[in-house]
């Protein structure tokens, strides 16, 4: 019978980088791209665009691309989260040329292509991608610029709010840059920043945020001097929400850091503060802004304001109800007749066309991602991985949520986009640095832990004598 395994690195060899699932995938993800594009062109126009050719080659570069970079910079990472991205933009692009179609057909001259400028965005995701994977070869070493991360994101978030509304503002929201017809969202990247200071403080204060001074109801409560920092975070979404107007980055990033303290400590009572809060400060901004009175009164009875403010969703529901269980095809309805349906509403754009089992399927891909991204929280070492990787994770899970609630009609319509799917280069490239976080960490995560490990022989074993 053969002995234990004294040499890791034999351990080692045998674990599989499971990248030839990857590429596999990768290559289903771009046949479905490249598919949905040519039925798009076939049944509006009747005939394939000839930029699909080098649509085609152009797509397939970047996954192999960054297939590529994965392989060598993170060869044990998750095989499943770069695929799951690359069918949410391909699908997305898909639906975007679609819609630039029906404003082509239309005759609105106004509208511009919007699907060549997204596959830009998408080319400069990958790249910053790519660059976070050369980068950043430990995902520990972000805890050490945790405060100087914090101060940038604070910056970014704020950076709208002193600018000039005519640079600043769109659509009653100031949190666009705007110049020289090129325009960011910096809101976008300082969430990112705020999540890594966030699991980085968490990992520093867990043990005292979860002390408990009494027990009400069965919750354990937190000491109240241990209440700053959830103060501080509900603080800083009402000035989001205040000089801003936006309603959706203030409901992320409160949410996200309520539910990383709660990871963090595991004391449920912290979602119960988490979510007086959140409806102490609705209540108060329903009662102080109007923007939020009419987006509130809007989700009530969106038929009464049909001509108006209301007409947004009751499009998005006619087109949801349009589509029925499967659709009417791709290039067979009519998403167009939704306002902003590019970004906002593209959710109801699929929902119309590939009906409810195609949006259903969509969520299951975003469900893969946020899955796997948790289970990465699991299985990684380190307590500020965990963090990070459950924060990110519950970043995009958060904003699916919202985005199509809003969509839908669940939840009030917050302004925020729907991850790689929708029309938007700050969300886009956004994201794409995002994902590279957790194809770090889960690389961290599912490499052998002995793998750079010299081999252990008994005979070399150091011997130590002790001296009584």
């Amino acid at each position: 019978m053969a002995g234990p395994v004294t040499d890791p690195r034999a351990a080692a060899a045998g674990t599989p980088t499971r990248r030839g699932t990857e590429a596999a995938l990768l290559a289903f993800a771009v046949l479905i791209t490249v598919a949905a594009q040519a039925i798009v062109d076939l049944t509006v126009t009747g005939a394939l665009r000839p930029e699909m050719a080098t649509f085609s080659v152009w797509i397939t570069a970047l996954w192999v691309v960054a297939h590529l970079v994965v392989r060598r910079f993170a060869s044990y990472a998750d095989p499943l989260l770069l695929p799951a991205v690359a069918l949410l933009v391909g699908l997305g692009l898909t639906v975007i040329h679609r819609l630039d179609l029906a404003a082509e057909v239309s005759g609105d001259t106004a509208s511009r292509e919007d699907a060549p400028v997204q596959l830009v965005w998408a080319t400069l995701g990958v790249a910053l991608f790519v660059a976070v994977l050369v980068v950043v070869r430990d995902h520990r070493t972000l805890s050490r610029f945790a405060y100087t991360l914090a101060l940038l994101g604070i910056v970014l978030l704020a950076l709208p709010a002193v600018l000039p509304a005519s640079i600043s503002e769109v659509n009653g929201a100031k949190i666009w840059i705007r110049v020289a017809g090129f325009s960011i969202q910096p809101g976008e990247f300082a969430k990112i920043c705020l999540v890594v200071f966030f699991a980085a403080y968490l990992v520093d204060k867990r043990d005292v945020l979860a002390l408990a001074s009494k027990k009400v109801a069965g919750l354990e409560l937190p000491r109240g001097r241990d209440l700053g920092p959830v103060l501080l975070a509900w603080i800083l979404s009402i000035l989001v929400l205040v000089f801003e107007r936006d309603l959706g980055s203030s409901l992320l990033l409160f949410g996200i850091f309520v539910v990383m303290l709660y990871v963090a400590t595991e004391r449920a009572s912290w979602l119960f503060i988490g979510l007086a809060l959140f409806a102490g400060g609705a209540m108060i901004a329903y009662q102080i802004f109007g923007h939020v009175q009419a987006r509130v009164n809007t989700w009530l009875d969106p038929s009464e304001y049909y001509d108006g403010a209301g007409y947004q969703l009751m499009q998005s529901l006619f087109g949801l109800g349009t589509g029925g269980l499967f659709g009417a095809g791709l290039g067979g309805g009519r998403p167009d007749q939704v306002p902003v349906a590019k970004s906002d509403f593209i959710a109801a754009a699929v929902g119309e066309e590939l009906g409810l089992f195609g949006l259903v399927a969509v969520i299951v891909v975003y469900l893969i991602l946020v899955e796997r991204g948790l289970r990465t929280s699991l299985v990684v070492r380190d307590s500020f991985g965990k963090l990070l990787a459950a924060g990110l994770a519950f970043a995009i899970a958060w904003q699916v949520f919202v985005v199509l609630g809003g969509v839908t009609g669940l939840l009030p319509l917050t302004g925020l986009t729907t991850p790689f799917l929708a029309y938007g280069g700050s969300s886009l490239v956004a994201n794409f640095v995002l994902v590279a976080l957790l194809v770090r960490i889960s690389d961290a995560a599912r490499r052998p832990a002995a793998q750079h490990a010299a081999p252990i022989r008994l005979g070399d074993a150091p011997t130590e004598v002790v001296v009584p």
